[in-house]
């Protein structure tokens, strides 16, 4: 939805087609060889989040590109991951959860957008927050995940209102916590994990826009500046509000920094053997 809003701001101030394509699989992996291989020439770009510019660098054995294949151009904004779940399963918050999962262990089926994705980082953090014994079930990208949720085929999985908003709206899943320092707007009712006496397992969705590292400095200027123009106009922030996502624009380098601190903590948490993934 991201992708696509900004594409089509763009190509209405540039009289150009930006052409969003999905690129599922690997946890991002997939879409994010394709912007690190292309040629440096400004043509290819990526929004991106935690799991294809991070969780897959830091948390592979083997990844297929580095930070360094990258070159930053706007820190988009931010969404907590939130807890969804099939109607029917019993728990109706986390701490129902917690302890269901507890009662029943390795029973409880979490599905995610693919192996090294944010949301398979977030489950592996509350894992080993709370100790619990949940199945992870890695699918190829959000979409599937959350239809086999909506249908019951898993129990849950973290996601984001901006993917699971039509969901949440019709009843056709609900929300058992919040993955942020903050409730939502766009749930005012659902509490965060830390209301509900977790500590220690937020985690966040990060939106940005990169390309290919060696990219001329001025295209990326010229992008930056009019994605930023972009994120501040009326009815791109009332959509981004009702998605439930913070919007933040900037500069590359503010970007660029927030994706190193994003990867010295996530090391830290590798180093301690708190989270492995791979």
């Amino acid at each position: 939805m991201v992708a696509r809003l900004l594409g089509q701001k763009l190509s209405d101030a540039w009289s150009q087609q930006f052409i969003v394509d999905n690129r599922p699989g690997a946890g991002g992996a997939l879409g994010a060889e394709t912007v690190a291989h292309a040629a440096p020439d400004g043509y290819t770009l990526m929004v991106t989040n935690p799991g294809p510019s991070l969780n897959n660098i830091l948390l592979r054995k083997k990844p297929t590109y580095g930070f360094g294949d990258f070159a930053t151009i706007v820190y988009i904004g931010s969404a907590p991951l939130i807890a969804v779940a099939y109607p029917k399963f019993p728990p109706n918050d986390m701490r129902e959860l917690i302890a269901y999962a507890k009662a029943h262990p390795g029973k409880v089926s979490w599905g995610s957008s693919g192996t090294g994705s944010n949301p398979h980082a977030a489950l592996e953090l509350l894992k080993t927050v709370t100790g619990v014994n949940i199945a992870h079930v890695p699918y190829k990208g959000t979409g599937p995940a959350l239809t086999d949720a909506v249908g019951g085929q898993i129990d849950g999985l973290y996601t984001t209102t901006i993917s699971a908003g039509a969901f949440i709206r019709d009843g056709r899943a609900k929300v058992l916590g919040v993955a942020g320092p903050k409730r939502q707007a766009v749930i005012p009712n659902v509490p965060t994990l830390a209301e509900q006496g977790i500590k220690g397992a937020d985690n966040i969705v990060w939106i940005g826009l990169v390309t290919a590292a060696k990219v001329p400095r001025a295209i990326i200027d010229k992008l930056n500046r009019e994605v930023n123009r972009v994120l501040r106009m009326p009815d791109v922030k009332q959509r981004f509000d009702q998605l439930g996502l913070d919007i933040e624009g900037g500069t590359p380098e503010h970007f660029g920094k927030f994706i190193k601190s994003q990867a010295d903590a996530m090391s830290a948490l590798v180093r301690t053997g708190a989270l492995q993934l791979d």
